[in-house]
């Protein structure tokens, strides 16, 4: 399964990627430190058709927060809708951030900081099991 990692902690990303690597979630793992940069990125794939299907997102980044990269994506929701999923990462305990999470189609779920297993498998059950499929 094509997945993007999208944070800034160095630290965070690296153990996320390497657990969603050991729970066989995916081998497909792009990590991006700049939420602009992945936007770019995604876009280019989304016109190619070759988006990912799971985007984990930190909220809390330098130059574009995870908030601003959401409202960037607005203009191509329904192109997204059903084949990207979007999974907001926070250490943020704020409910506000549930909330304001709830008014966007894209995300699928608001998770706190760090992910662990049982998380990581619930999302492969959402998502239909197949993983490792592209």
């Amino acid at each position: 399964m094509k997945t993007y990692l999208i944070d800034d902690d160095n630290l965070a990303t690296y153990l996320t990627e390497q657990l969603l690597r050991a729970e066989g979630f995916s081998n497909t793992i792009c990590t991006f430190q700049s939420a602009q940069k992945a936007l770019d990125k995604l876009l280019m794939r989304a016109k190619e058709n070759l988006m990912p299907q799971v985007v984990f997102l930190d909220l809390n980044m330098p130059e574009m927060d995870g908030w601003q990269f959401l409202d960037a994506l607005a203009p191509y929701e329904e192109e997204l809708r059903g084949h990207c999923a979007i999974y907001i990462l926070t250490s943020s305990l704020a409910l506000a951030d549930l909330e304001k999470s709830k008014e966007y189609d894209l995300v699928a779920g608001l998770i706190h900081k760090p992910l662990d297993s049982g998380e990581i498998r619930a999302i492969q059950s959402k998502l239909g099991g197949d993983a490792d499929a592209e």
